[in-house]
C-alpha cells in the first residue's frame, strides 16, 4: 500500500490511528453481526479488521483517492463511491442482496454532517447494531450525560433511545488521530431495542414533536407548548402525565416524553 493521503479538511477527515480503540470499535458486534456496512472507511483502517471477519462487508465512500485503499479489502461491487446523506436503504441493500439480511453500521462519522447521519439511519429498519464514532459533545447528547456524568435530556437522545439501546463504547484523545482534531471524540454503541419505543412509521411525527418540546429547553415545557396546541387538551395531557406546569424539557425523563406525545398527538 502507498503512504495514507493528505485528509481532506472539507470532508472532515481524520484517520484513526490507535490500535487498541480500533480494536475495541470492530469487536462491538463483530461475534452476532450478520452483515456490516461501513460509511467513510477512508484508508482502510477499520475496513482491513472487519474484513477479517470473514462476515459479508460493503462500504460507503465519498473520496475516490481512496479506492486503492479500500479495494484491497472490499470486492469491487461492494465498494460505493458516494454522498452518505444520500443513501436510500431500499437501493443500497437490493444491490447488495442485503433484502433480508440484518446490518451492523460502523464509522467514524464527518462532525460537521453526524447528526442528519444518524437521524438518517435510525429510520433504516435493517440495521440491528450501530458503532458509530462522533465528536465527543455529539456523543453525550446521545447517551443523554452531561459533561459531568449527570443524565441530562436533549432531542437527540430521546429520538436515538426510542429505537436503539445506547451506550459509550470507548472515549477517543484527538492524539488516536492523524491529523488530530481540535476536539475530543466518543464512540456510541447502539443495539436496537427488540420492541421500538415509538412504532417506526412515526418518526417524523416524533421527530417533529421533539423539536418543538426542545426549542427552549430551558424553558417550562408548559408556555413553549401552549402556542401549537389546544390549551384544554394540553392541561389535560399535563394532568394525566403527572407533569408540573413548571416542567423544563432539560428535566423530563423518557417515558415522560412519550407519555406527552402520546396524549397530544392522538
Amino acid at each position: 500500500m502507498s503512504k495514507l493521503p493528505f485528509a481532506n479538511k472539507d470532508l472532515g477527515q481524520h484517520f484513526l490511528n490507535d490500535d487498541a480503540i480500533i480494536e475495541t470499535i470492530t469487536s462491538d458486534f463483530s461475534e452476532v453481526a450478520d452483515v456490516i456496512l461501513e460509511v467513510g472507511p477512508g484508508p482502510a483502517v477499520l475496513t482491513k479488521v472487519l474484513a477479517k471477519l470473514d462476515k459479508p462487508l460493503a462500504v460507503v465512500e465519498k473520496d475516490r483517492r481512496m479506492v486503492e485503499y479500500i479495494s484491497e479489502h472490499v470486492e469491487e461491487k461492494n465498494i460505493f463511491f458516494m454522498d452518505a446523506l444520500k443513501l436510500n436503504e431500499e437501493e443500497l441493500l437490493s444491490d447488495l442482496s442485503w433484502s433480508e439480511r440484518r446490518v451492523w453500521l460502523v464509522s467514524n462519522l464527518p462532525y460537521n454532517i453526524a447528526s442528519p447521519l444518524i437521524v438518517n439511519f435510525l429510520q433504516w429498519k435493517s440495521i440491528d447494531q450501530m458503532t458509530l464514532m462522533v465528536q465527543k459533545e455529539v456523543g453525550l447528547k446521545i447517551i443523554g450525560k452531561s459533561a459531568k456524568g449527570k443524565d441530562d435530556m436533549n432531542s437527540l437522545h430521546a429520538l436515538c433511545s426510542v429505537f436503539f439501546e445506547v451506550s459509550e463504547l470507548c472515549k477517543v484523545p484527538p492524539e488516536a488521530f492523524l491529523p488530530p482534531p481540535k476536539v475530543d471524540s466518543m464512540v456510541v454503541s447502539f443495539k436496537r431495542r427488540e420492541i421500538p419505543e415509538i412504532e417506526p412509521e412515526e418518526f417524523r411525527k416524533f421527530e417533529k414533536f421533539l423539536r418543538s418540546l426542545f426549542r427552549f429547553r430551558r424553558k417550562q415545557v408548559y408556555n413553549v407548548l401552549k402556542s401549537q396546541y389546544d390549551l384544554e387538551k394540553l392541561d389535560l395531557a399535563f394532568t394525566r402525565c403527572d407533569i408540573p406546569r413548571t416542567a423544563r424539557a432539560e428535566t423530563f425523563k423518557r417515558a415522560e416524553i412519550q407519555l406527552l406525545y402520546s396524549f397530544l398527538t392522538s
